[in-house]
């Protein structure tokens, strides 16, 4: 199971004014509470969610874990993912803007998990674009002219015609091949569990990984493509994990000592050039034989020979 779990991890290593629409809590004041900022959202939205943690205690290594917050369609495909370090209050926040993977109209479940507690709310996405987005003004274009016509370079700008003809995105939004799509931040987080292990997000280990995913693997289209489909995996289960290995520090130590030679095995990417999907493919292939061998392979040469002696 622990070879499995860390095989999990490395994959995809490699590889943010709340209303009364919220919830129903069990209780007055629940452990973990969950609130959205509204009940409807066009694309490019923003989407604000927020929350308290009701024991939260910086000064405890099991009180002081972070709010993992899922947001997932009506086919529980994962749409976003946020951790969340709480303020000393206890208080979390986050936004999220609606695109990208968030662009089917339909019902979405947002979801936080903070130690054995979850929370959870929902809100409807129309799939049409927001209000909230901005248009270039037409006013404000021959203001802006003036004041470039000092300069003889931009003249061979193109014309703001040519700019309004393309769609108009919404903050934390970007245009992709004529569609609004949620920017991609590489220096994100989303290693759970490599951070439970190692304590922190900003752990060598963490970072390594981090480098490989963005450097490395989200570079190609295949690699993308593995990612995508490989996170709707990793999030049905790393929040529960985190939050047991923070809880048994002999589970803590068993995953690191388990996961160390995969991370080990990872460090010949940093030793070649990857600039095609097939040399991608290739190296990935080669790493994953590599672990294959040192965890099945290995092992069970040794059983074998230790049976045949005696």
């Amino acid at each position: 199971m622990l070879i499995i779990l860390s095989v999990s991890i490395i994959s995809y290593c490699l590889i943010g004014a709340p209303s009364v629409y919220s919830q129903e809590v069990r209780d007055v004041n629940p452990p973990l509470s969950l609130a959205i900022n509204n009940d409807t959202f066009d694309l490019g939205d923003t989407i604000f969610i927020s929350g308290t943690v009701k024991d939260y205690d910086s000064s405890s290594d099991t009180l002081s874990a972070d709010v993992t917050v899922r947001i997932t369609d009506s086919k529980n495909n994962i749409a976003g993912v946020a951790q969340i370090q709480p303020k000393a209050s206890g208080d979390y926040n986050h936004t999220f803007v609606a695109g990208g993977q968030m662009s089917k109209s339909g019902e979405y479940t947002v979801t936080a998990f903070w130690n054995n507690n979850i929370a959870t709310a929902t809100f409807e996405l129309t799939g049409i674009t927001g209000s909230n987005v901005s248009t270039p003004s037409v006013e404000s274009e021959p203001k802006q002219s003036v004041t470039m016509d000092q300069e003889p370079s931009m003249d061979e700008e193109p014309s703001m015609s040519d700019v309004s003809s393309q769609p108009a995105c919404g903050q934390g939004t970007v245009l992709k091949n004529g569609v609004c799509v949620v920017e991609e931040k590489k220096s994100g987080g989303g290693c759970l569990i490599a951070t439970a292990t190692f304590g922190s997000e900003m752990a060598p280990q963490v970072q390594f990984l981090r480098e490989i995913r963005d450097n490395t693997v989200l570079q190609t289209e295949s690699g993308i493509s593995f990612m995508t489909s490989f996170n709707q995996f990793y999030y049905s289960f790393s929040p529960a994990i985190a939050d047991y290995e923070r809880e048994n520090p002999v589970f803590k130590e068993l995953v690191k000592l388990t996961i160390t030679p995969l991370l080990t095995s990872l460090t010949i990417l940093n030793y070649v050039d990857i600039d095609t999907e097939g040399e991608m493919l290739g190296y990935g292939i080669g790493v994953i034989l590599l672990n294959i061998g040192m965890y099945f392979i290995a092992p069970a040469a040794i059983l074998f020979k230790i049976k045949n002696r005696k």
